[in-house]
């Protein structure tokens, strides 16, 4: 008896496979992680230029008896400060979904129950260590959080040493859920500390670097995988590298800036002990240098045609609108206003940069 063929209908044509469906949730996933890093980015710098790094004055409790600010006593400086934390958990949950669905397309099922024994391991241990922290009364919870921290890590080298293929986004979404565990831990250890301007520095250029990570992983989704190539000379590299140094001291003298300037996040917080109006002008310089870096380096990009020449562009108008940005604000006096639209910018910078640097290569075509 003949085999049967069975026609191709209209809806099995239209239908995508399911591989397809679950790529296109981690595009969708992936672009919502990057948006959450910099908009959580926005709402950090809220908490600290209105004044209220202190509206909720413990962690993770708002209040010792309540997890919700409690208006009538905190005020609109607590319903900020809590909105940012519940802007964590926003971010948190995209990053943990990033890193599911990257398991599910790239690690099969069996990573997927490996990585939910880890949360299922790492959840008791964190238990464990809050009960043994308590009667000592040392912080029980940043202590649980440290240890769940932990087994985050232990899930994701497991999971980038397991992993056949793709293990550049399996590394970076796990990166990003890492980063956003640890910055809850971060944030908590500043309430602690009563705003120390370290440790809020250090918590504005971690979360900028997640921005950046959120990217990359953005950029790597779309590059086809296999060996690559340098798709520029050798001395532009080394000039965008040199370009990445500017970048960043810019970015540090910064937030030693605003961590010596009026806005600490609270009132009462003291400063780093600097001169806010020396480090303005020490900013600046790198900064100055940083432009014409990225001047010259779009320039050579479009005239020797290479690459990364359009995302030089972007960049390059970044850094001029942040310059433009950076001077407004000190003529005027640094209105909060202006303060935030730098930081948001800083960051966006960064992650221009970021994708600057990964258009530096291209994938070497391999025959089939």
């Amino acid at each position: 008896m003949p085999e049967t063929t069975i026609p191709a209908t209209p809806t099995t044509r239209s239908t995508p496979p399911p591989s397809a469906l679950w790529g296109r949730a981690l595009t969708v996933f992936a672009w919502l992680s990057f948006l959450s890093e910099t908009i959580i980015i926005g709402t950090g710098g809220a908490v600290r230029l209105t004044g209220s790094g202190l509206g909720c004055t413990e962690w993770p409790l708002c209040t010792p008896e309540s997890l919700v600010p409690i208006v009538e006593v905190q005020g609109i400086h607590g319903m900020i400060e809590f909105g940012n934390r519940l802007m964590t958990g926003v971010v948190g949950i995209i990053a943990l979904v990033v890193v599911l669905l990257v398991l599910r397309l790239f690690s099969g099922r069996r990573a997927l129950i490996t990585t939910l024994w880890y949360a299922v391991g790492g959840i008791a241990a964190a238990a464990v260590a809050y009960a043994i922290a308590s009667p000592f009364h040392i912080p029980a919870f940043p202590v649980a959080s440290a240890v769940l921290l932990l087994a985050v890590i232990a899930a994701a080298v497991h999971a980038v040493r397991t992993t056949p293929a793709r293990r550049d986004l399996v590394l970076l979404s796990w990166l990003t859920l890492i980063g956003v565990v640890a910055q809850a831990l971060v944030g908590g250890i500043t309430v602690l500390t009563g705003l120390n301007p370290f440790i809020v520095g250090f918590h504005y250029t971690s979360s900028l670097l997640l921005v950046c990570i959120t990217a990359a992983f953005l950029v790597r989704l779309k590059t086809a995988p296999g060996p690559r190539e340098r798709a520029v000379p050798a001395w532009f590299a080394a000039v965008t590298h040199v370009t990445g140094l500017a970048l960043a001291v810019t970015i540090v003298f910064g937030v030693l800036t605003t961590g010596s300037g009026p806005h600490s996040g609270d009132a009462d917080v003291l400063r780093h002990g600097f001169d806010a109006t020396v480090l303005a002008h020490v900013h600046s310089w790198p900064g100055y240098i940083l432009a014409a870096l990225v001047l010259f380096l779009t320039v050579a990009a479009w005239v020797l045609r290479l690459e990364p020449r359009r995302w030089l562009l972007v960049l390059v108008i970044a850094i001029l609108v942040q310059v433009g940005v950076g001077v407004w604000q000190a003529r005027e006096g640094l209105p909060p206003v202006l303060v935030g639209i730098h930081m948001v910018l800083a960051s966006l910078s960064a992650a221009t940069y970021t994708v600057v640097v990964l258009h530096l290569k291209r994938s070497i075509p391999v025959a089939p």
